[in-house]
């Protein structure tokens, strides 16, 4: 996996969001914005892009994405429940066609036994009501944890609910 990779995933996605005409937005905890960087970078991108949010606290995702408070205290920042939360609170914050939102512990700290080192969460919401999560657990260091990471959330953005 390389930052080349994700450019020519970027790009990719930004033609399928402009064929289809949908816009997008992001909600990023562990990438800290790189999902919205890589899709800014391609030229253009201003007509499938509007706005992302990196909420690295759970304040932020409470705040900005309205991420309930009970499920933050029973699942943690980095679950299922949660990047749900996130997603549907993203695409209606951004008023965006789809959303995705990532949560993760990147490291090299704060991992456990029940969620290690290189766990991310992602959810996926479109504008017709379908929310999909799924889990991974990459290996490597910080860098390559989210550098796999915002891979992902573009591919499965790409392939669940892009491509026709």
């Amino acid at each position: 996996m390389t930052e080349k990779h994700l450019q020519q995933l970027s790009i990719d996605v930004g033609a399928a969001l402009k064929a289809a005409g949908l816009w997008v937005t992001c909600a990023e905890s562990c990438t800290g914005g790189w999902v919205a960087k890589a899709i800014t970078d391609v030229a253009g991108s201003s007509a499938w892009f509007d706005r992302g949010f990196v909420t690295y606290s759970n304040s932020a995702k409470r705040e900005l994405l309205d991420v309930s408070d009970s499920t933050l205290k029973e699942f943690g920042a980095v679950s299922e429940q949660v990047v749900r939360e996130m997603a549907r609170g993203a695409r209606y914050a951004a008023g965006a066609d789809v959303a995705v939102s990532i949560s993760g512990i990147a490291g090299p700290d704060g991992g456990s036994e029940a969620k290690p080192v290189g766990t991310v969460w992602f959810g996926f919401a479109d504008k017709d009501g379908r929310i999909y999560a799924c889990k991974q657990v990459f290996s490597g260091d910080r860098e390559a944890v989210r550098l796999q990471a915002a891979v992902f959330s573009l591919q499965t953005l790409l392939d669940e609910f892009l491509k026709k």
